[in-house]
């Protein structure tokens, strides 16, 4: 069975709400959006979600193919104020994408570069960043593994808390902080190797341990017996389908190629 990179992608972050039950689930773009509606559909079926307008819904809507909300599937309103009670109480995972990712897990989407008052490259600012790194479980997707997002050192603007003792907030431990996954194009990591140091789980289909090492700008642990990201499964290539049906997934990553790549010395040869 034939499955694209962004699709493998698409999967392997829908997994990271398998387990939680009925939190609300927000994928903050094309893909991580569309992994929260394959959890949704499949893994997590207690899992909410909006319409990201004010509505909470009773199934996905699809990310592709309608040209308005007309004929959702609205279950209650959720208004904002609603949303932040939800984000306060922990009853969320938010899946984003972050311009910078360090050793701690701390993230950066605010500037690049330059100083605090001059920055080389101006981004979004920190947004709702900081409240939601100690409010609710939180994993990262980053559609282009590179020591440009898996920076040396602290990112440029810590906007969000991570496992750094010099960094947590008056009366937080390492413990509260809940980072759960990463989902790149190389590979799976979460930050449980020893001390909270970031470790790589899978490694997709054709990628290399060291492939992922050398693109990325700290050290990382791996578990015991590292094995390969989960293959997509017909259920879930179906629903995708059926929620992406222009194939908007296919335009996120670059040339989009296969999900199983052929290893750099095997195309070498």
């Amino acid at each position: 069975m034939s499955f694209s990179l962004a699709e493998l992608m698409v999967c392997a972050a829908s997994d990271v709400f398998k387990g939680d039950g009925e939190v609300l689930a927000t994928g903050i773009g094309l893909l991580p959006r569309l992994a929260a509606s394959v959890a949704m559909r499949s893994s997590n079926p207690d899992l909410m979600m909006t319409d990201s307008q004010s509505f909470m819904l009773s199934a996905p809507n699809p990310v592709s193919g309608a040209s308005s909300h007309a004929g959702q599937a609205n279950e209650n309103w959720m208004g904002f104020a609603r949303i932040f009670d939800n984000v306060w109480s922990g009853a969320r995972h938010a899946l984003v994408g972050p311009s910078q990712i360090d050793c701690f897990g701390q993230t950066n989407i605010s500037a690049l570069g330059g100083t605090y008052a001059a920055p080389k490259v101006q981004l979004l600012g920190v947004r709702g960043f900081p409240g939601n790194s100690i409010s609710h479980a939180n994993s990262f997707f980053v559609p282009k593994h590179s020591k440009r997002v898996f920076v040396e050192g602290e990112c440029d603007v810590v906007c969000s808390i991570g496992y750094n003792p010099d960094r947590l907030p008056k009366g937080y431990q390492l413990s509260d902080i809940d980072i759960r996954r990463v989902i790149t194009d190389l590979c799976v990591m979460d930050f449980q190797g020893p001390n909270f140091q970031p470790r790589i789980i899978s490694l997709h289909p054709g990628v290399s341990e060291q492939e992922v090492r050398d693109n990325t700008g700290f050290e990382l642990a791996a578990i015991a017996g590292l094995g390969e990201t989960a293959h997509p499964s017909a259920e879930q290539l179906a629903i995708i389908a059926e929620l992406d049906p222009k194939n908007l997934r296919g335009k996120q990553l670059k040339d989009n190629p296969p999900g199983i790549r052929e290893r750099a010395q095997e195309q070498k040869a």
